[in-house]
């Protein structure tokens, strides 16, 4: 009887955390569900096609330093973290330089951005002569999103069975072939998780760009000579992002719609983002099938 009573009340435990955590998960849901509604409806309220002109009056200009500033971390910051991790995972030694280097890794992580930015002003600015620009504020970005893409890619590779190392070694396979011909690929999809969350911190990030990106942006689409200061793919012109933008329009900006501009950018910098989400989750999902040998 004291058994039958024993796993009733477990039954009963069971059930009871159950709602709690359907409860937390709900709450949780909504909440994000509010807030993005409220961020979009405030921001498209007195919409206008002009506020996405590539000029002055838009934030045309902003929209694509911020897809392009992101896409010059992840450029820098996915290899670099992505290979921090499998050496992390498959190379590093038990011992004090490991503890150590973990040490940083973690420190790293939770470093302000505020103070990231500082040193990307001192560094890729003030010691090297140059200016504000993109690449430096991709650079102060990318030390922001190596400690979360490493952390990343080393749990990946641990965390997946024995099996498919053992197979590809015993095959005749060297390390290095069945790290990236095996190990690699099965651990895309979690990699690709990291690399979103890395490039979702990047497009809302504005600390660490206000001194070394620069909050003014000019572009002329017609100049295509990467060597021009106005050439939109030249890495080393300064470039005002959406965050930035929303963060003078709401304190510097003296236009009469600058209220307006800042809720605008807000909305089209969230939708961004989880376009962004969406689109690498699914990406995701099509390797995940392809990789695992059933039909996208």
């Amino acid at each position: 009887m004291d058994v039958l009573k024993k796993i009733r009340a477990a039954k009963r435990m069971d059930r009871g955390m159950t709602v709690v955590f359907y409860v937390v998960a709900g709450a949780a849901i909504a909440l994000l569900c509010a807030f993005a509604l409220t961020v979009i409806i405030r921001g498209f309220i007195g919409f206008t096609p002009e506020l996405l002109a590539f000029n002055k009056d838009g934030i045309g200009n902003q929209l694509f330093n911020t897809v392009y500033l992101v896409f010059l971390s992840l450029l820098i910051s996915g290899p670099l973290g992505i290979a921090a991790g499998i050496y992390m995972a498959e190379y590093a030694r038990n011992g004090p330089v490991t503890r150590f280097l973990r040490i940083c890794i973690e420190t790293l992580s939770s470093l302000p951005s505020i103070v990231v930015g500082l040193f990307g002003y001192l560094v890729f600015i003030v010691l090297v002569g140059g200016r504000w620009s993109l690449m430096a504020g991709a650079l102060a970005v990318s030390i922001l999103n190596l400690p979360l893409i490493a952390t990343t890619t080393e749990d990946a590779f641990r965390s997946l069975p024995a099996g498919y190392k053992r197979g590809s070694l015993g095959l005749g396979a060297t390390h290095w072939q069945t790290i990236f011909r095996v190990m690699l690929p099965a651990c895309l999809p979690r990699i690709i998780t990291g690399l979103i969350l890395a490039a979702g911190r990047a497009f809302g990030e504005s600390a660490a760009l206000l001194y070394t990106a620069s909050t003014s942006t000019d572009i002329n689409w017609r100049s295509w000579n990467l060597a021009s200061p106005t050439c939109p793919l030249n890495p080393f012109r300064p470039g005002e992002t959406l965050s930035l933008h929303i963060w003078a329009a709401r304190t510097e900006s003296l236009s009469s719609n600058a209220e307006q501009v800042a809720n605008f950018s807000s909305a089209v910098l969230l939708i961004l983002v989880f376009g962004f989400s969406i689109g690498a989750r699914f990406l995701s999902r099509r390797l995940d099938k392809k990789m695992g040998g059933h039909s996208a």
